[in-house]
Parts: C-alpha cells; structure tokens; sequence
C-alpha cells in the first residue's frame, strides 16, 4: 500500500459509492458482507485472491476450522449453512483432553443437549459457501482479485475513499478491515497492537487413516506442546503438532514416511499407527490484539482485530461473534431510525466484543502457561484438576457452553 497515513481529498465524482466497504473476502470479511447485505445496505468486498474452485475429489486442505453451535447458527441466518453441508465436513461429538492416563476430562453434546459440538470444514469450503451467497445477493459487489493502493478521508463528508490497483475509486460511509493479522485497514488507521510470539510453531498434517470416520477431537498436553486430532470426513484426520519452533522446522524437512514414524513415536497410543501422511504444513503462533476496534467510519474485526493461540480452536468463531455483534448493533440502529454508521454503534460493538476478546486469549494462555512445563507439583495439579473437572456438574456445563457460543 503506498499510503498508510490519514489523508483528506475532495470527493471524485466518478467514484463508486458504497454503505460499506469490507477489505478482505475470507470467512468473516464475506459473513460481514452478506449480514450487512440483508441488512439492505449496498456492500462492496475487496480481495486480492481468488480462492481454489471445490471438487470432491480434491485433496483435504491443511486450513481447518472448528464451527461452533454459535457459528453454525450465524452462518444458518446468512443462509450459507445447507450450502455447506453438501460439502466435504465432519460433524463431532465429544471432545476429550489430558496430560497424565486417567486424568482425562470428556465433554459431549449431550451436556448440554446438543446433537453435535460442532463441525469441521476446510476453511476454503467456508469461503466458498459464502461467497456463493454473496454472488446472489444484487446489492453486493465483490472485487477480485484487487487490491488497495491508498486510504483517504474524504474533505467536508463521512467518507472513505479508496483507490484500487485498476485505477478505481470507491467512496464508503464504513470501512470494515477484515484482511487479517497483518491488516492493512487497521495500520492505516493507525490503531497500536499489543502481543507477543509464542515459542511454539504449530505444525497441521493430514493423514489417511484405516480408522472409518471419527466423532471425537482429542487433545493430550506434554511440556513440549499439546498433540491434537481433529477428525476430517471418511477416514481421513489432521494432526496439530505443537512443539518448540525449532523442533518444528526440523519436522517439516522430514520426508512424508519419516514424519509419520516421529508422529507414532511422539503422538497418544490411541492413534491408529496404520496412517499414511498426505499434506502438511506449519505456522508460528502469535498472539496479537488491536488497542481498539473502530474509529469514526472504521471497524476491524477477525484477526485484523486479533489472533489467538489456537490451543481451543477459537479463531474463527470469535471472528464470527464480531460479525454477529457488529450487525446486530447496525440493525438495531436502522430499526430505532438512527444513524447505522455513527460512532456510538460502532462503540457498542467494541465494548461487546473487546472484553470477552480478551478473555479468550487470556484464558487460552493461562491454559498454555500451566501445562507448557514439567514440574511435578504443578503436573500433579493440574491432572487432578482435569480428573475433577471430568466430574459432570453446572460448572462443566457452562464452561462447554461457553466454548460453543452459547453463553
């Protein structure tokens, strides 16, 4: 981007206008589009790539997401949740973790009467139902593949100007970034982070496994880093290998045959050995939180807002919530006949979001922190925590629930 400073210029009066402008047409960029679209706003979506076309018979991608009940019921209200679910997915059930044999703590949908915890989709998938829904919806336009050049605030108006790569200009009344961790909205906007990166890289692979498709996600914690599995559909999973960003480096130099035997070796006895490796790939984990989550004609939302470790598959779906939050806000405004894109909606939603944002990550880390070592009182604690905490009460009711959204 050339400019990344504020900037005030005169309306052009070839300029296309829209209500608002989302940069960034990922998974929460285009639900904010089609939230805002219903909401009969004229809505413009910027991005730069377009993503691969779904065919059935296409390898698994290594980008997956954990949907939440509270996901799922957004993305049933933007309409795109059927869509889906002709798509490659994998519902589950129950998710269980421990450090120590016999020190686990399980959790099912039964708890809290629900028929699933959740699904596993692609993120690709996501994208793809929802830009699906964007396409028959006339009062979206999405532009792609384009990128931004420059920001400006507009002289004498509430506007935004933008000027793409082509040599276009679209005015907007609410800039919404939505273009991830290294957002190019939010640092034209000035708005600080605050952060700090992990020791620890992640490392996702998908395997072929002759175990027929699984309902369970688990997780054990060691000191080198948790070992996940998420099930995937038919026979296939993914491995989430956290470990020291060295160590993972030197995993991703392995051959596919030699990967698989150091999984074997370093992964839960209750894995199927008889797996073959088909994709890979590895990431390094950061947390980061924007100082604020929206100026005058401005928001941010999703990782342009912030990135937390992926320890409870949380992501998405407090993208997601910001979503849900911002159009509600917007919506009840246009309801009361106020003005939708004033500064004190735009506040409501970052004072509903910011706080419980923030205690995500912090719980995340305070769950990271306490299993990230080997000193036996600790170990011994925190094992009977998770035995007692496997023990069916209100108490584990509503911290499942609260995982799923349904606070």
């Amino acid at each position: 981007m050339q400019d990344a400073s504020f900037t005030s210029t005169n309306t052009s009066s070839n300029a296309n206008h829209y209500d608002v402008v989302v940069v960034g047409g990922g998974m929460v960029g285009a639900a904010a589009a089609i939230g805002l679209g219903q909401l009969g706003l004229s809505v413009a979506v910027i991005e730069s790539r377009q993503p691969q076309p779904y065919d059935p018979l296409q390898p698994l991608d290594v980008r997956v997401s954990a949907i939440s009940v509270a996901s799922e019921q957004l993305l049933t209200r933007l309409g795109v949740m059927d869509e889906l679910l002709t798509m490659r997915h994998a519902p589950y059930t129950g998710l269980e973790t421990w450090e120590l044999d016999g020190c686990l703590t399980a959790f099912s949908a039964e708890q809290v009467d629900q028929s699933h915890l959740g699904y596993f989709f692609e993120n690709r998938v996501i994208q793809l139902s929802l830009w699906q829904q964007i396409y028959k919806m006339d009062n979206i336009t999405l532009l792609c593949p384009a990128k931004v050049m420059q920001f400006s605030r507009l002289r004498d108006s509430h506007q935004v100007g933008i000027l793409l790569d082509n040599g276009d200009t679209l005015t907007t009344t609410l800039l919404i970034g939505a273009d991830g961790a290294n957002s190019q909205v939010r640092q034209w906007a000035g708005i600080g982070l605050t952060g700090w990166d992990y020791a620890q890289s992640a490392m996702l692979i998908n395997i072929n496994t002759q175990t027929p498709q699984q309902s369970i996600t688990w997780q054990q914690f060691t000191p080198a880093g948790p070992r996940s599995l998420l099930p995937l559909p038919g026979n296939h999973a993914s491995l989430v290998w956290y470990d020291d960003a060295n160590r993972i480096k030197q995993l991703s130099q392995l051959s596919d045959l030699q990967l698989a035997e150091q999984i074997r070796l370093h992964f839960p006895s209750r894995l199927d050995p008889d797996f073959t490796v088909e994709n890979r790939g590895s990431f390094p984990l950061t947390r980061r939180h924007a100082q604020q989550y929206y100026q005058d004609n401005l928001v941010i939302m999703g990782d342009a807002a912030h990135t937390i470790n992926p320890l409870a598959g949380q992501g998405v779906n407090i993208g997601f919530k910001d979503v849900d939050v911002l159009v509600a806000q917007i919506a009840n405004a246009i309801g009361s006949g106020g003005t939708w894109w004033d500064s004190k909606v735009l506040k409501r939603y970052q004072q509903a979001r910011y706080y419980d944002n923030q205690l995500m990550m912090t719980a995340m880390d305070a769950f990271y922190a306490g299993f990230s070592n080997n000193l036996l009182p600790l170990k011994l604690l925190r094992n009977g925590a998770l035995k007692l905490a496997n023990i069916d009460s209100p108490l584990k009711r509503k911290v499942l629930k609260y995982a799923l959204g349904l606070n």
